[in-house]
């Protein structure tokens, strides 16, 4: 509207055509952004980056990461922003008129279903599980080269974060040291799509691999080692804490899934053997 004044357009005929008042106009001339304005636009910003970042949040865990990210706000200001904007979990109830639709994956699959690996640090797989315990869910992500099936990192914690998948492929890369090319597979997942997984694996100077929604096979190789995982350690018994949980889970892949347990695929060698007889030097760095 200020541009058209300056070109000789009455401000009066402005409105009319785009049905505004004028007085509000005014008033916005005077104080075009108030500081109140500044301080919701920042929050309202905080919050929408750490839902794009974890679908999964409610309002209350958005109001947290915002708040650590350093914008404070009381709760109640974080469910208004986040019910004007709609920014629902995608756990939250069913909305009349909403249908969950997967999100658009962010990379190609550059597997296609072929997990096999001629060398180290060519193939990667990762994905997530979760297990039940008294104090609540577990949740594991892990990270396997198809080369050898040994699972070079893995993260656990009590939150299925983007975090959960960063911790898991940053520890695998501290591991294996230079992974350059190494393409990454993974499911469409919420935590394998957001910002925080692409800029590691971008760092890393890896690339991105995505199979298809609602087929299981596209990461048949990893679900293999989760039935493993969950017929061996997860069904055993129950879990009355995360900690015994955790401890299980970290001694099976080490102790007996790494170093006891013979595979076909290997030759009837173990992860760390084959990667030992066939390429010592990636056995020592690991």
């Amino acid at each position: 509207m200020r541009e058209l004044a300056v070109d000789g357009l009455p401000v009066a005929l402005t409105c009319r055509v785009l049905g505004l008042a004028r007085q509000p106009y005014y008033r916005w001339l005077t104080a075009p952004v108030g500081a109140r304005e500044v301080a919701q636009a920042h929050r309202a910003n905080a919050l929408v980056d750490a839902h794009r970042d974890d679908p999964e949040f409610g309002y209350r865990y958005l109001a947290d990461e915002a708040r650590a990210a350093g914008h404070p706000m009381a709760t109640r200001t974080a469910w208004r922003l986040c019910s004007d904007n709609r920014w629902w979990s995608v756990f939250g109830k069913a909305r009349r008129g909403a249908t969950k639709r997967p999100g658009p994956p962010v990379h190609d699959d550059l597997v296609e279903r072929a997990f096999t690996a001629d060398g180290p640090n060519r193939l990667w797989l990762t994905d997530i599980t979760e297990h039940p315990t008294a104090e609540g869910k577990l949740y594991l992500c892990a990270v396997k080269d198809a080369y050898s099936n040994r699972i070079v990192g893995y993260s656990i914690d009590d939150r299925m974060k983007s975090s959960l998948a960063v911790s898991a492929l940053s520890s695998a890369v501290a591991r294996r040291g230079d992974v350059a090319g190494c393409v990454v597979h993974s499911d469409r997942g919420s935590q394998f799509r957001s910002r925080k997984f692409v800029h590691a694996i971008n760092r890393a100077g890896m690339v991105g691999s995505m199979g298809r929604v609602g087929a299981a096979g596209d990461n048949a190789a990893m679900e293999s080692f989760f039935a493993l995982l969950q017929k061996n350690v997860l069904d055993r018994r129950t879990w009355a804490t995360r900690q015994d949980l955790r401890i299980a889970m970290v001694t099976w892949i080490e102790r007996t899934y790494h170093r006891r347990r013979r595979q076909d695929t290997l030759g009837r060698l173990t992860p760390v053997e084959y990667e030992t007889i066939n390429t010592p030097q990636v056995a020592l760095a690991a």
